[in-house]
């Protein structure tokens, strides 16, 4: 390929513009001698005079006359091409995200969502992906624009931006003997549990905390979800195990309780793809979701009705 300067093309177009060195010069805020020598440099590439002497002005040579036009356009698609994306109307804009995050979140705050969104932007449509399949692929390939919840091991490449913590309590129908006193590790341990799990397991990692108490408990149910969870507990004695701000969201049929064992805390996250980074409307999109689910999440501790992000198990179930 022939080596090439754009500086020349956006000088050429301001010398056929002004029809004059010295106003080209002042246009592009450089010295007269340097735009005479970039005139110098233009003819030789063109072959052409391009601009000459007509008493005490210039006029431009028929070659000059017939590209004038396309020099401008190009020079004008060039500017557009290398310069920072414009500023954004983004009530304007058209577009479709998909969001992977489990199905409390989807069931519980999917419809918040929508209306922080459309509130704001009508053209934008949400899609949910379910969470079970957290291929970092799919926000390589941009089949998943956002991945909300814990952020995996195998996540090192992707951009992540803490929303809150979170931590796990323990959830039984309301008036269950359990909560009528303390609550002691023998107490709960001697409970029957539901559990949650994707892969039908009936061990959580409560149990070791539990076994280093030389205590186990009875795990009667498993279910897919933690909405199964708590309904589950509203509608028996089983005893169940959620994220705090999944049930910082759930109807009064049940209560929550903290454990009586030591549980470790967990980060929620969204997370998404580097290519990701500079794009004007996703970044407005993680934006709504930093400001506006975490300050939810806060005033659900009061009696609310507004939602919160929920937590993925932190487990390898």
């Amino acid at each position: 390929m022939l080596d090439l300067d754009l500086n020349l093309l956006v000088a050429l177009d301001a010398l056929l513009r002004e029809r004059s060195v010295s106003g080209a010069a002042k246009k592009l805020g450089l010295s007269t001698s340097a735009m005479s020598r970039t005139l110098s440099r233009l003819r030789l590439a063109l072959s052409d005079p391009i601009l000459v002497s007509a008493g005490r002005a210039m006029v431009a040579t028929p070659h000059a006359e017939a590209i004038a036009e396309q020099v401008h356009t190009l020079t004008s698609a060039v500017r557009s091409v290398l310069s920072p994306s414009p500023e954004i109307d983004i009530s304007q804009v058209r577009r479709d995200f998909t969001i992977r995050a489990n199905e409390a979140f989807v069931l519980l705050y999917a419809a918040r969502l929508h209306a922080l969104v459309t509130s704001a932007a009508p053209g934008i449509r949400l899609r949910f992906a379910p969470r079970p399949d957290k291929r970092i692929e799919l926000l390589r390939e941009a089949t998943i624009d956002l991945d909300i919840g814990v952020l995996s091991g195998d996540g090192a490449e992707l951009r992540g931006q803490a929303l809150f913590e979170d931590r796990f309590v323990g959830v039984a129908r309301t008036g269950h003997p359990l909560l009528e006193t303390e609550i002691t590790a023998e107490r709960y341990a001697a409970c029957r549990h539901v559990v949650s799990s994707r892969r039908g397991h009936f061990i959580e990692p409560i149990d070791e905390a539990l076994a280093e108490l030389n205590l186990s408990r009875k795990v009667d149910l498993v279910v897919p979800s933690y909405p199964a969870v708590v309904a589950v507990a509203a509608a028996s004695d089983l005893v169940g195990l959620v994220p705090r701000s999944y049930h910082l969201g759930a109807t009064g049929r049940t209560q929550m309780f903290d454990l009586p064992v030591a549980s470790p805390g967990f980060t929620i996250t969204q997370a998404w793809h580097p290519r990701m980074d500079a794009d004007p409307v996703h970044r407005w999109l993680r934006s709504l979701i930093f400001k506006e689910f975490p300050g939810a999440v806060r005033r659900l501790e009061q009696p609310a009705t507004a939602g919160s992000l929920v937590a993925d198990r932190r487990r390898t179930d």
